[in-house]
């Protein structure tokens, strides 16, 4: 199920067909460095991550991570969406993208349209994100897609995050 189109970019909600690209993404060196081991090393894992993780969440609250893929050529390239964790009064956005993906403008083009997303579609007035203080492409991403840090956090011991917010009224 489509649910964005940007310039370039679709992005679809994850079915469990998607394993072997969540397998492949998760286990990617920057997202173990930046976002963490999920303990994905199998292909069961993978569909376990995807039940328990975007697709719970669409059942629950109607977003989630979502898949990018290139639009011309349908071809995977990582995942942006929105999520809403109990440890944040508000829904934060996130993405991943494969190496092959990065430095080409995508996160950004994915990250501004679900940001519209949120706001348009479900009436979010503020929204989120959370970034590792040492991903600094991240977390220039965050700030020209109209971000502003908020505060710094620790969610688990020993592990600091920045908080960046926008909010519309």
């Amino acid at each position: 199920m489509h649910v964005l189109q940007t310039d370039r970019l679709t992005l679809r909600r994850f079915t469990l067909d998607d394993a072997e690209f969540i397998f492949r993404l998760v286990n990617d060196p920057s997202w173990l460095q930046f976002i963490g081991d999920k303990n994905v090393r199998n292909l069961d894992d993978a569909r376990r991550y995807l039940r328990e993780g975007p697709l719970d969440s669409y059942e629950r609250y109607g977003f989630g991570m979502f898949r990018v893929e290139e639009r011309e050529t349908g071809t995977p390239a990582g995942m942006c969406g929105l999520m809403k964790r109990e440890t944040l009064p508000d829904a934060d956005v996130g993405y991943a993208f494969l190496p092959e993906f990065r430095g080409k403008g995508y996160a950004f083009e994915a990250a501004v349209a679900m940001l519209d997303h949120g706001r348009r579609v479900f009436g979010l007035k503020r929204i989120l994100a959370i970034v590792s203080p040492g991903n600094a492409n991240s977390i220039r991403v965050l700030e020209k897609a109209g971000m502003k840090f908020e505060r710094s956090a620790e969610f688990r011991p020993g592990d600091p995050v920045k908080i960046f917010a926008r909010e519309w009224t």
